[in-house]
């Protein structure tokens, strides 16, 4: 993959054959022993032991700090997981690809190269996925009464706008604090993104063909995720919200990249392939 870079997000050693299968960078997270043929996230300049609370971000950041400089121009750098990966042409139907792809034909789906339809966009973002209506044991279970009595006309209406989601699974009024430490300029329209809208680009995952834009949003989203971790800590008990810092990375990223940067939705698909090896034809 000459014009494409992807690195492939992992937490098993288990899955490193899989991976080299599909010609994917191989990433290890977190304290698990993985081989030495894995890119680490806990070497260099690193936050490798915040990984239960960052997710997929000790990786960005060691990225950040050891790797990035070194990715030569004009190359499109993407980002997978084991368990969700890019597919290789936009026509395809993410509901349909679910049911269809499997251990034998997975290599035929999965995105090898840059596509010619990205030339006249610098972001590539995974097709939104709509928040659907959260089921009222549900809210109870993870956030109580409050998340409902506080947005209690979205309730009634079925509006899952991303700040109730977040305040029934991650912490009531944790995104509206969090959002209260960004700079000025990125605050009230995050506030109007999270309120607004139903449906996002999950994930953590994206494509980007400039290394400067690459930069320029881990300095913004490190920055908010530092002032967060003065606020929060890591002293949670409930396990939703142990990982709060990737849970507000993953609102942020579609955001800030369609604020700042042109951007194409494209198409993805679940697969764990931690569970099946991989059979390429």
């Amino acid at each position: 993959m000459k014009n494409l870079k992807m690195f492939c997000l992992n937490l098993y050693d288990e899955n490193l054959e899989n991976i080299k299968k599909i010609k994917y960078i191989p990433v290890g997270l977190g304290k698990n022993k993985f081989r030495n043929s894995w890119v680490r996230d806990n070497n260099g300049e690193n936050i490798s032991e915040k990984n239960p609370y960052y997710g997929e971000y000790t990786f960005h950041y060691w990225f950040w700090k050891n790797m990035l400089h070194d990715i030569p121009k004009n190359s499109w750098i993407g980002f997978c997981h084991y368990r969700r990966f890019w597919a290789n042409d936009e026509v395809h139907d993410y509901k349909k690809l679910n049911e269809i792809v499997n251990n034998k034909n997975f290599y035929n789906f999965i995105l090898k190269k840059a596509n010619k339809i990205w030339n006249d966009y610098e972001v590539i973002l995974i097709q939104k996925q709509t928040l659907g209506k959260i089921k009222l044991m549900k809210i109870l279970k993870n956030g109580g009464i409050y998340p409902i009595l506080k947005n209690f006309n979205n309730f009634i209406k079925n509006n899952s706008s991303i700040k109730f989601h977040f305040d029934c699974f991650h912490g009531c009024n944790k995104i509206d604090k969090a959002i209260n430490l960004l700079i000025r300029k990125e605050k009230n329209d995050f506030i109007e993104f999270v309120n607004r809208n139903n449906s996002f680009s999950q994930g953590n995952m994206f494509i980007c063909r400039s290394k400067k834009i690459i930069n320029e949003y881990y300095k913004s989203i490190f920055r908010w995720l530092y002032d967060c971790e003065n606020l929060f800590g890591f002293k949670f008990i409930k396990y939703n919200e142990i990982r709060i810092y990737a849970y507000l990375a993953e609102r942020y990223l579609p955001f800030w990249f369609n604020k700042y940067t042109s951007t194409k939705e494209w198409p993805f698909f679940w697969f764990d392939t931690k569970l099946k090896k991989l059979k390429l034809l």
